[in-house]
Order: structure tokens, then sequence, then C-alpha cells
């Protein structure tokens, strides 16, 4: 599972240059906080702009690398995602859901401009990607339809906001380990899934890749959430920046709530040992993607 320490990669290197691009590419994408109405903007900005680790669109890029392609064919479908993912934080947040008051350190979005501009930022955000991915060229195996529909599976009712639906059913509820691997493939890998899918699409893929691409992430995004689930009861609320100890207090279902916390590290090690092996098509080009599976293994918020 681990990298080959005959050829260091700089993942550090690699996260806070690929951030800064998104960062830069997404300003350019989104209407400035002046246009009117300005009010929305500025709310769609206040979360797209709260700090993110932007790890979706990083996982999308470093796809797109190890398929041979080039980074900046996929940094629409990046910045489109995490337009995608930041919409997702905002509705999970709000009163009606998570009833959340911090995310990354910061008050949640309708914690400062109210319970309905956050609903309309999230689904601004969500139109904008749509909006954002369409200006990506298209490749031959991938034209522009294929590259939509991918998007909008991934973000429609049968994938994140079906995840989203479980989790809320859920609550209060003993559930299977079985129920929660549908929540987690749906709210959490459906996303990181369709990233690293995306970036391979861009850089016009086998289809021998593509499935290697998918495999791999399924099982880091499974991988993910086992992990946000351990760090919910493990880690402190300044560290996470969010609220610790919400999945506990809501009665959510969670690995470590059904099968215990030390199981809870095996099953994600053992996830993120399967998604290395998913890479093996890319006969060692896809060190960027290892490395991402890794840090995400092992991090701590």
């Amino acid at each position: 599972m681990r990298i080959s320490q005959s050829a260091p990669f700089d993942l550090s290197g690699f996260l806070n240059s690929r951030t800064a691009l998104i960062n830069r590419s997404l300003d350019g994408f989104l209407p400035k906080a002046t246009v009117k109405p300005a009010t929305l903007h500025r709310a769609m900005r206040y979360s797209l702009f709260a700090g993110g680790k932007r790890l979706r669109p990083a996982l999308c890029l470093a796809a797109a690398a190890a398929g041979g392609g080039d980074e900046a064919d996929a940094l629409p479908l990046a910045c489109a995602v995490e337009c995608i993912h930041t919409y997702s934080l905002i509705h999970d947040d709000l009163p009606a859901m998570d009833n959340d008051d911090y995310r990354r350190g910061k008050l949640t979005n309708h914690k400062v401009f109210g319970e309905g501009m956050a609903v309309l930022a999230g689904d601004a955000l969500l139109t904008q990607a749509f909006e954002i991915a369409v200006q990506c060229q298209g490749w031959p195996r991938y034209p522009h339809r294929q590259i939509i529909m991918e998007l909008a599976v991934a973000a429609g009712s049968k994938q994140l906001v079906a995840g989203q639906v479980a989790d809320l059913e859920g609550e209060g509820r003993k559930i299977s380990a079985v129920q929660l691997r549908y929540i987690h493939e749906r709210k959490t890998s459906a996303l990181l899934c369709c990233s690293v899918r995306l970036g391979g699409m861009s850089a016009n893929c086998t289809a021998v890749q593509l499935r290697a691409l998918t495999q791999f992430g399924y099982f880091v995004g499974l991988a993910f959430q086992v992990i946000d689930d351990i760090l919910d009861v493990t880690q402190t609320s300044e560290k996470l920046g969010k609220t610790a100890g919400k999945d506990v207090a809501a009665q959510k279902a969670t690995y470590p709530a059904i099968v215990g916390l030390e199981k809870s590290r095996r099953i994600a090690q053992q996830l993120t040992g399967r998604a290395f092996a998913a890479l093996k098509p890319f006969r060692g080009q896809a060190v960027a993607l290892e490395a991402l599976a890794e840090h995400l293994l092992k991090r701590d918020r």
C-alpha cells in the first residue's frame, strides 16, 4: 500500500499547487461577489472559498495525469465537482438536515446569510457546476453528453441525494452494516468516484483504465467515509473544523457505532488496499492517486 521509496512523490507540493490552481480557476468561473444578486454570489463564494482541502479536484487532476492527459483539460471538470461538493455541504449543514454551526472552522452558510439564502446558494452552486463542466472540450471516447450525464447521475436522486435521504431516515434507527454501506456508497463514494472517472475521461483513457479508476474511486470513497466516522468520535471540534460528536448526538449510523473503532480502522485499511490494487493497469503511472489514497487513510481531520 506504500508508494515506492525509490521514487518519492511530493504530495504536499502536489496538493498545494493544485489547490492554488483550483482556487484561481473557481474564482474565474464564478460570478464576482459584486454581480447582482450580490448577496447570493457572496454566499456562494463564502462557502466555496472557506478553506476546503480540494481533495476531489485533486483526485480528478491526478486521474487525468495517470491516464497520460493534460491536467488543464480536466480543470473545468475538477471545478464542477468542487461546486457540487460545496453545495452538498451547505445543504447538509442546514437546520432541517444536520443542523451544524461550523464548517471548516467557520460559521456555516446559513449562520451568516440565513437559511433561505443558504438554500439558494447551494442551488446556484449545483447549477453552476454544469455551466462550468460544459466548457470542457469533450473527447473522442467521451463527448459532452457523456460528461454531463456522469455529473448528473453522481449528484442525482439515486446517488448523492439518495445517500442523504438514507442518512436522514437512518437517524435514531438500528441499521445493518449493509445498509450503512449503501449510505456511504452514495453520500460520499459517488462523488469521489465521479471525480476520478471525469479525470480519466479528460485523458481519453481506455475502457480498461476507466474501469480501474472506477474501482479505485469507489473504494477510496468508502474508506474516506469510514475515516470520517472515526474522526467524529476521536477528534475535537477545533481539529475537525466542525462540531465533533454530531453523529453520536444525532444517533446516526456509523461504522464505529456498528462494529467498533478497531474494526472500523481495519475496514478502512482493507478498502484502501483494494483501491491500490485497482490501479495495476496504470503500471506505476498513478503515483499521485496512490499518494492521495494513503493520505486520506492517515488523515486526522
